[in-house]
């Protein structure tokens, strides 16, 4: 008798486990599916973060490039105006040379041209206009415009050895290449020699 009392209560026990069981799954399933939420709203938070990010660079870089814009725009706003007013200045220049040569004695007067001239070159050095330096350098494409090459024993190969105008450059920006004459080798010992340029003007 107390046996079967025993196995009874056994029993009944292993049927209250089957009956709580069915109310702890739904507990877990909900665990699991928060967890799995939270991870996927993590996922979508980094997702989010790393495209503002992105656009966030994006925007600095067009920031800065509309800035380098605005202010080249700036920089060079009287590039034109320059280009046509260096034929003046070498009009000044050429003048200046001929009547030094002519061995006039009116120094008075080309003393004002010069001074004009002085004038006419400061305003456009405080523009930010430089002439190039080219006699003695090497040839470059960049600022030099090659007009002759000549053979010459006294000079490194390509280099210039007279400018016959001017070159420019307004703020680093080259706006007139300088036109050049540049050496080059000999062809031969028999080929003669022309290092005299005045020869060839």
């Amino acid at each position: 008798m107390a046996e079967d009392t025993e196995n009874q209560t056994v029993q009944e026990k292993n049927e209250q486990k089957k009956e709580d069981m069915p109310n702890q799954l739904p507990e877990l399933t909900g665990i699991d599916m928060l967890s799995t939420k939270m991870v996927e709203l993590e996922n979508s938070v980094n997702q989010y973060k790393d495209q503002f990010l992105r656009k966030a660079a994006e925007f600095e870089n067009y920031k800065k490039r509309v800035e380098n814009d605005s202010a080249n725009i700036v920089k060079y706003a009287n590039e034109e105006l320059i280009e046509k007013l260096l034929p003046v200045l070498d009009d000044f220049e050429r003048s200046i040379n001929a009547l030094k040569d002519t061995s006039m004695e009116s120094e008075s007067f080309i003393k004002g041209v010069e001074l004009i001239y002085n004038k006419f070159k400061k305003v456009l050095d405080l523009q930010g206009v430089k002439p190039i330096d080219v006699v003695g350098y090497p040839f470059n494409p960049e600022v030099h415009d090659a007009l002759l090459q000549i053979p010459s024993k006294n000079h490194p190969h390509h280099t210039v050895i007279q400018e016959v105008e001017k070159g420019y450059t307004l703020n680093d920006r080259v706006i007139r290449h300088a036109k050049v004459i540049v050496s080059t080798e000999p062809e031969s010992k028999d080929e003669p020699i022309k290092d005299d340029l005045s020869e060839s003007d």
